[in-house]
């Protein structure tokens, strides 16, 4: 049927292996992420035990695995069972069968990582999770390597890419006014949760490129993923500046796979041609075993299917894009699916840290010995590199970043202090330095710092990449007689 051609993009198939492995690998990176810190955070001995969660919510209406039973053994079985998957299609293996097989592996990931988010608490309230889901179940119905790629379903990814890109753009127009003012980027290097090892470099460059990077980033959200939808070559050059400026946020910062996973949709609008142009060495012609091959009838109406579906659900987006009271990262349906995204509308002005101390003295007064907790990713040693962590997700420090922004009277938090005296390991390994070697200490305190990166002068006389300046004491000594709920 000539009509049913338009529905096959043939020389997208570049676009397909990229964005079939890339997400694949992302989720192999996310499950690996839960399987080291889930139980620590949210397991039967968590700091927010998801048993105790499913009791309070008994009635939760989002889809998990876990709605009537949890425990670490199956939460370690699903992470397991997910990063199998995940490298078989980053192998492309299961592309090599009919297009069911790839879908079927396709959304038992996104099944099986959406019953962990949902159950995830504030440990998994961030955008990127919502967005893996959505792009998991998107690219499930690109088919494997003996069909040409739908046009429908790579259209549907550069939506998602537009939303991503536009939503953010539109949230920081309408958030700070050092957006508009052309002054973000004097303070985001330096206050962003969780500064990488170029951050300082950043920082420190002039103020005029600073500006310049505003403006660049307005055009690049703003204007650019308009063209994702232009014809070739203007569609693929359009993603080739969306992975430009992604690339330079990944060099300088930690955000998790926000930015790689950005990178890889973009590839949608990539066609063959003009990536042989730019790298020869890619093929033009992928499969010519199965070139000239009809797409199954069958195959068509399914993706048509979920071309409908995401169509539909599109809706609510759009009007929140429009909307005055635009939201940011939410979800308008228990599936995560066509989601509205958006980071950073305003951007923090100072870096406050909280900075979690323990002594083994009787007396937790000034003259204690107080030693402090490292943590893997968060500023802390003002001497320490900070390291590139991303994609790979450190939920706890991440949480700590919103402490002082909000309130450090968190459940969790209080938790997490109480695992501290009682020496709990599995929390233990989630910090990169224990000052008491897996001893517990007898009070532990928490302690608010200003840090800013030191000037090139000031690194050079004291070698300190921070410099902090001492604020106040956050929560008051605490021991296991007096750590919050617990009998004295």
């Amino acid at each position: 049927m000539d009509w049913a051609a338009w529905f096959d993009a043939p020389d997208f198939e570049f676009a397909r292996q990229v964005l079939q492995r890339g997400v694949a690998a992302l989720y192999f990176v996310a499950f690996l992420s839960s399987l080291n810190q889930f139980p620590a955070l949210l397991g039967e001995r968590g700091l927010l035990p998801v048993p105790d969660y499913l009791e309070a919510f008994s009635r939760l209406r989002r889809p998990t695995l876990f709605r009537w039973r949890y425990s670490d053994r199956l939460l370690r079985a699903v992470c397991g069972t997910g990063m199998a998957i995940s490298a078989t299609l980053v192998a492309g293996l299961p592309q090599l069968g009919p297009p069911w097989v790839p879908l079927l592996a396709f959304l038992a990931l996104w099944l099986l990582y959406m019953s962990i988010v949902n159950v995830g608490q504030t440990f998994y309230g961030f955008g990127w999770e919502m967005l893996l889901l959505e792009a998991g179940f998107t690219v499930a119905f690109l088919g494997s390597d003996q069909t040409d790629p739908p046009r429908t379903i790579l259209i549907l990814v550069a939506w998602l890419v537009f939303r991503l890109e536009f939503g953010a753009g539109m949230i920081k127009i309408r958030g700070g006014r050092e957006w508009r003012d052309l002054t973000a980027l004097y303070y985001h290097h330096e206050t962003q949760p969780m500064p990488g090892p170029l951050s300082r470099q950043a920082h420190l460059l002039p103020k005029l490129f600073h500006r310049v990077e505003v403006l660049g980033n307005h055009f690049a959200q703003l204007v650019v993923p308009f063209f994702l939808f232009a014809p070739q070559p203007l569609a693929s050059i359009a993603a080739g500046i969306v992975i430009f400026t992604q690339l330079w946020l990944v060099a300088t910062g930690n955000f998790a796979w926000l930015n790689w996973i950005a990178i890889v949709l973009a590839f949608a609008a990539v066609s063959d041609p003009v990536a042989h142009a730019v790298l020869p060495f890619l093929p033009l012609n992928w499969h010519p075993a199965y070139s000239g091959d009809e797409t199954p009838l069958w195959w068509l109406g399914l993706t048509l299917a979920a071309t409908l579906l995401l169509v539909v659900l599109s809706y609510w987006p759009i009007r929140n894009l429009f909307s005055h009271h635009q939201l940011m990262n939410a979800s308008f349906n228990r599936w995560q699916l066509v989601n509205t995204y958006g980071a950073f509308g305003t951007v923090t002005k100072q870096r406050v840290e909280v900075a979690v101390e323990g002594t083994m003295d009787e007396d937790p007064d000034e003259t204690a010995d107080w030693q402090e907790y490292g943590f893997k990713g968060k500023p802390g040693d003002v001497r320490r590199v900070p390291r590139q962590w991303a994609p790979y997700h450190l939920r706890l420090d991440w949480l700590m970043w919103f402490l002082p922004l909000r309130t450090v009277h968190e459940e969790w938090f209080y938790a997490f202090l109480a695992k501290l005296l009682e020496g709990d390991r599995t929390v233990l390994r989630l910090l990169r330095h224990d000052p008491f070697d897996g001893e517990r200490p007898r009070w532990v305190r928490a302690r608010t710092y200003l840090y800013r990166f030191s000037s090139r002068a000031e690194f050079r006389e004291t070698g300190q990449r921070w410099i902090r300046t001492p604020l106040y004491e956050a929560i008051p000594p605490l021991s296991l007689r007096r750590a919050p709920g617990r009998q004295q």
